[in-house]
């Protein structure tokens, strides 16, 4: 076990030094994807399936890596390329398996690490578990008061059973992820500044701005309401 965890950190080490010396944060820029946004629309219609199933791992990967702001630009991304719906699904299952590939390198390869790096999170996390289960997880989902990494690692250092940590994780980022995806197919329509005033742009900024406010208000209610049936 010990030489596979060794060979598992080699290998992650392997991919970052490559990523950095390759300059791959370049990539994950939203200006980058504004400049090359025709070549990649028409890759994307030459090889529809191709398109989809290298964006898929590359959006798991870097999920799965928690690498910072990535998860952000590939999501505007996957709406900008494939479309609200398309995009959406694209978007919600890699994002999930990603953040689940995160959570098990974190209770199997790196959970000493985490506990010393993350122990408020970790005592936030537990007490909310124990009290509320899989609903906590739910609306740290919803509406993460902890940075998307941090709930994939810390939540590998508790007891909650991987596929229960998907599908709860799959349920409670899809509103956030449709937002963000609907906002993505109205950055692709930015040509000039005017486009910035156009009603499905606005709308789609304001459905950002909006919505952690009603899942913080929903959120107390849908906890209240699984405590008085438990």
């Amino acid at each position: 076990m010990d030489r596979l965890r060794l060979l598992i950190v080699i290998a992650l080490l392997a991919l970052l030094g490559a990523a950095w010396w390759l300059d791959a944060a370049r990539f994950l820029e939203l200006g980058f994807l504004q400049a090359r946004y025709a070549d990649l629309q028409a890759g994307v219609l030459a090889r529809p399936l191709a398109a989809s199933t290298m964006f898929f791992l590359i959006y798991t990967g870097l999920a799965a890596l928690n690498v910072p702001g990535a998860a952000m630009v590939c999501t505007l991304a996957g709406g900008a390329l494939f479309g609200l719906l398309w995009g959406t699904l694209l978007v919600s299952f890699a994002s999930t398996a990603g953040a689940t590939v995160g959570c098990a390198l974190s209770r199997f390869l790196l959970r000493e690490f985490v506990e010393r790096r993350f122990p408020y999170a970790v005592d936030k996390v537990n007490e909310g578990l124990a009290r509320d289960g899989a609903y906590y997880l739910f609306g740290l989902r919803l509406v993460p008061i902890f940075p998307f990494f941090v709930i994939n690692a810390v939540m590998g250092v508790t007891r909650i059973p991987l596929p229960t940590f998907y599908w709860v994780s799959q349920l409670g980022m899809l509103p956030g992820t449709l937002i963000f995806v609907n906002a993505g197919t109205q950055v692709a329509a930015v040509r000039d500044p005017g486009d910035i005033l156009s009603p499905g742009l606005a709308a789609s900024l304001a459905l950002l701005g909006i919505f952690p406010i009603v899942a913080k208000k929903a959120l107390p209610r849908l906890l209240a309401w699984h405590r008085a049936r438990a």
